[in-house]
């Protein structure tokens, strides 16, 4: 009964593997970027970026269809674009930065659909906004894996300045160059990586993946690396789970990864040993006898 339910899927069918390899790699690379985009107070930049991407993706699709790797090339240009554009609008205008990327963010929304959906199809552009992680072949599994492997390598390199300015924002400002070369270091692996999560769950829903298990290991640790470890397994088990949900019900598999994500948020929210309700509860009423 068990293994009809919750492995027989898997076993015998090759998209089921395929989106579950996926997903299983694209945790290792979001969730880490996740973490520190939410200990360092960007959630919502991560939303922006994910929809900055959009022209990019829809110049690619213009221009190869709906090739991978001309969709990743168009999008990381774009991404890259709209971070630097912000920022330096931010620097040269009395503009903060998160509006600035707001309203580069729309733009930038509303230009892909255009494109999209003047010459592409209703399908087409469902998929490039919500994904379709059962349909992923072996090059778009090769992109994700090469994305994850860079993103990790990069998470090493620059991982002691990112846990300073996470404990302390403005310690980078003082190291100069090299503060500013690990900033920009992490927004480029936020870009790489919402480029991999575009392709299992599109555009809009791509920052899924990255912001809610991050958000579900802070109610559980507080510790950066314990962290790190539980939003990994988070990303990987909502994979698992939004899978066996996408198949079971005939939905699509984004939507359905990113709802078990945020079922299991809710559920930390409540039971989290970290600052979860029920653990304040019981310390309230404990120091109120």
């Amino acid at each position: 009964m068990i293994y009809n339910a919750l492995i027989a899927p898997f076993a015998e069918q090759d998209f089921m593997r395929r989106g579950l390899a996926s997903v299983i790699v694209l945790a290792f690379g979001v969730a880490p970027v996740g973490v520190f985009l939410m200990l360092r107070r960007m959630s919502l930049m991560g939303d922006a970026m994910s929809h900055a991407i959009l022209p990019g993706v829809a110049a690619g699709f213009l221009l190869s269809g709906l090739n991978r790797f001309a969709m990743s090339i168009g999008g990381l240009i774009a991404g890259l674009v709209v971070a630097v554009l912000s920022g330096v609008v931010a620097r040269s205008t009395e503009m903060k930065e998160d509006a600035s990327l707001a309203v580069f963010y729309l733009v930038s929304l509303a230009l892909g659909v255009v494109i999209v959906s003047a010459y592409g199809s209703d399908l087409d552009l469902l998929e490039i906004l919500f994904g379709n992680i059962q349909t992923l072949d072996q090059s778009g599994l090769m992109l994700i894996t090469f994305n994850t492997t860079l993103s990790l390598i990069v998470v090493a390199v620059i991982y002691r300045p990112l846990v300073i300015e996470c404990v302390d924002p403005l310690f980078l400002r003082t190291m100069g160059r090299a503060g500013a070369a690990a900033h920009l270091a992490f927004l480029a692996l936020v870009v790489i990586n919402l480029i991999s999560a575009f392709h299992a769950l599109g555009t809009l829903l791509a920052v899924g993946l990255m912001i809610l298990p991050a958000a579900i290991a802070r109610f559980w640790s507080r510790d950066i690396s314990a962290i790190i470890a539980i939003a990994v397994l988070g990303a990987a088990v909502s994979g698992y789970f939004g899978l066996l949900a996408a198949f079971y019900m005939n939905v699509p598999a984004g939507p359905a990864i990113v709802l078990v994500a945020g079922v299991v948020y809710f559920l930390s929210m409540f039971l989290g040993p970290a600052g979860g309700i029920l653990r304040r509860v019981i310390t309230r009423g404990h120091l109120e006898a």
